[in-house]
This record gives structure tokens, sequence and C-alpha cells, in this order.
């Protein structure tokens, strides 16, 4: 952490990981029988379906070695957690993994300045969007509820820093009414102007 970061700007960063295939966001509800079957419960289970191959996929030695993109998939699923504890970057880079705390993490973390996470409002392509500024699929209900920053389990057992990075006031959240990186030149400008000038 040469030269140390003084500030650091996630503009839709996959900070929570990435649980669903973009644009298609899983639901796993069960249609009551299959003469019931819409258009709508047909979309939700081709996105279940790309979900659990993406994540066969992703948790591999290979993919993790190979595709940045596999180091961010979080399978919101809790029988999935050990897998992605086991086999995922982003496990480790939150503190999440199996070999448990890195303190040099936590500590580097620790000092960076002031951090920026900036949300789309409308993002599709990162599910959950609130995972831009570390929300996540509450484990009791992945697909049903999102668990605001503050219940999430990096923040209450503070794995990396984050509930420090908020107490000691760094933390600053930004968003605007778009697409994933649909910002507009004005937003640039602002936070250039705001965070860097």
């Amino acid at each position: 952490n040469t030269p140390t970061v003084k500030t650091f700007v996630s503009v839709n960063g996959v900070n929570g990981g990435e649980g669903a295939v973009p644009y298609c966001q899983p639901s796993l509800l069960s249609s009551s029988s299959d003469d019931e079957m819409t258009s709508s419960s047909l979309e939700f289970s081709m996105c279940d379906l790309l979900m659990e191959q993406a994540s066969r996929a992703a948790y591999t030695e290979y993919a993790q070695g190979h595709s940045f993109q596999a180091n961010y998939w979080r399978d919101p699923r809790p029988v999935e957690f050990p897998t992605y504890q086991k086999m995922c970057q982003l496990a480790a880079w939150n503190n999440e993994g199996v070999n448990g705390v890195n303190q040099t993490l936590k500590d580097n973390f620790a000092k960076t300045e002031q951090f920026v996470w900036v949300l789309a409002t409308k993002d599709g392509m990162i599910w959950p969007k609130e995972g831009e500024q570390w929300g996540a699929p509450d484990p009791n209900d992945p697909f049903q509820s999102i668990l605001p920053r503050e219940e999430t389990d990096w923040y209450t057992k503070d794995l990396f820093g984050l509930r420090t990075a908020e107490e000691a006031g760094k933390n600053v959240y930004e968003s605007f009414d778009g697409d994933h990186l649909q910002f507009s030149m004005d937003d640039f400008d602002r936070w250039i102007k705001t965070y860097f000038a």
C-alpha cells in the first residue's frame, strides 16, 4: 500500500459481489403448477438456470485464475456460501475466506483517507445493486430481501474495516439515476471537483 491511497472512488463497483447474470435477476420462485407457467415464470426459470451454471463455472480454480468476472461471483444462496469462502477471490479481499482475517489487508484499508461509493439506482448489470454501497442479500431470504450495509456481516463484524471507516467519517455515498456506468459528465465533473480537486 505504498504510496497510501488518499481517496478511493468506486463507481458502480462490484464491492459486495455479483449474485446474478447481468440483467437476469434470479428468483427461485416456484410456479404452483405447470398450467400456470407464464412468460414471466419462464424468465425466472431461465435466470435461475443461468445463475446455477454461473456458480458452477465461477467456483473453479481455472475460472478464479483466468476470469476477473469469476473473482466477483457471490452466489446468494446460503448453501453456496462455503464454496464462495473457499474458492472466490472476493471472499479473500473482503476477509470472508476460509483463511480468516488478513490483518494486513485490514490495516491497509484503514490507511485510505476517504472512500466514495457510487450507486447506479437502475443498475441491471450488478445484482444486487445495493452491493455497490456494501448492501447484500439477506441469507434468510436472499432473493426477496437485501440487507443495508449496517446489517451485513462485513460491517457488523468489521471484517476488513468498513465499519471502522464509517465511524471515522471516511465513507461518502453518492448515486445517480441510471444504469451501470451510465452517469452524466456533470456527475463525473462533480466527483472530480469534490473528491480530487
